[in-house]
């Protein structure tokens, strides 16, 4: 197995400087790691007996919303074991030769990533399960009759997949996965935690009722949670703040147009679109999408789990409906007027 860490990364990245921001952020262990104890817990089980053994770790399947820390958490898998990672995403693998050289690049022991697995064409994907199960990849040469077969012995490997749709995800290829989770939200504590951490690497002057402020309103997600910490920063560089108070806080996130539930403009129009434009639903995610300018993945990917999971929509066999919440936090009556 190898010693050093290589991060091959062939999908899309955001800016650079919010990149390298992000990368300085995350935690590189199981002990840093804060937040999902129970996924920690197991995981940390999994890792310690397979380093025993000698073993390869069993293939790793982590689902649920984005910034929750499925990428930080493959690249910890790979720190703990000791070995390499290599990043790939399911819409980067376009054809069965890219996948090929992907997975005979791996040494032994090495941790494969592939974000979006759910996304990946079907052609890949089949050729996918052989190499997870018997660590072999087959490779079909020539065309028409004479076409056959060979097969490419692949070093044994970890696939680490991360999916935002697992129901999305076929059934072979779910199956291969020796162990499966869930991420959920993160609670207000832990999301304080996490903003007091970010701000000690940051070098950013903080008091609890400034991280407790971050952490209302970052939506139950990390990554929300550290990007509003950076604006925050700027904000109190510019205004000649030494440390960052509610105060602080309140004046920059009502800059950032983010409200005290932490939705932004996005969420916002979403609501306001149901129950202004659909009568409170439901009304089909396509269609939503068609009214506010904004793509139907998107909705069902980034914006519509938290908005379900906090009670200000829900879903019907007819589409998607607003709650008696979503009313109340737009300040709106089930009449149309005004509270």
């Amino acid at each position: 197995m190898a010693d050093a860490e290589a991060t091959q990364i062939t999908a899309p990245v955001e800016g650079e400087e919010d990149r390298r921001l992000d990368l300085s952020l995350r935690p590189h262990s199981l002990d840093e790691f804060v937040g999902q104890a129970r996924i920690k817990r197991v995981l940390g089980m999994s890792i310690e007996a397979a380093r025993q053994r000698g073993e390869t770790l069993d293939h790793v399947l982590f689902a649920g919303p984005p910034g929750l820390g499925k990428t930080s958490l493959a690249h910890i898998i790979a720190r703990e074991l000791g070995v390499s990672v290599h990043v790939t995403s399911g819409p980067a693998v376009e054809r069965a030769a890219d996948l090929a050289a992907i997975v005979n690049n791996l040494e032994e022991g090495d941790v494969l990533f592939i974000d979006e697995i759910h996304r990946l064409q079907r052609p890949v994907e089949e050729r996918l399960y052989s190499a997870m199960e018997d660590y072999e990849f087959h490779i079909v040469v020539g065309e028409g009759m004479g076409a056959r077969t060979m097969k490419l012995a692949v070093n044994p490997f970890t696939l680490v997949g991360a999916t935002t749709r697992s129901g999305l995800l076929s059934s072979p290829l779910r199956d291969r996965f020796g162990q499966h989770f869930h991420l959920d939200f993160y609670n207000h504590d832990e999301l304080r935690e996490i903003v007091r951490r970010s701000a000690r690497l940051l070098n950013v002057a903080i008091d609890e009722s400034g991280a407790g402020e971050l952490a209302a309103r970052s939506r139950g997600t990390p990554r929300i949670a550290n990007r509003l910490l950076r604006r925050v920063r700027d904000f109190a560089q510019v205004n000649e703040a030494p440390v960052v108070t509610r105060s602080v806080a309140l004046g920059a996130l009502e800059l950032l147009e983010i409200d005290a539930a932490g939705f932004d403009k996005m969420d916002r129009a979403i609501l306001s679109a149901v129950i202004d434009k659909f009568g409170g639903g439901p009304v089909g995610v396509e269609t939503l999408a068609a009214a506010i300018g904004e793509e139907p993945d998107t909705i069902e990917e980034v914006y519509e789990p938290y908005l379900l999971q906090e009670g200000f929509l829900m879903r019907t066999p007819r589409g998607r409906a607003a709650t008696d919440r979503a009313y109340k936090h737009l300040g709106r009556t089930r009449a149309g007027t005004l509270l």
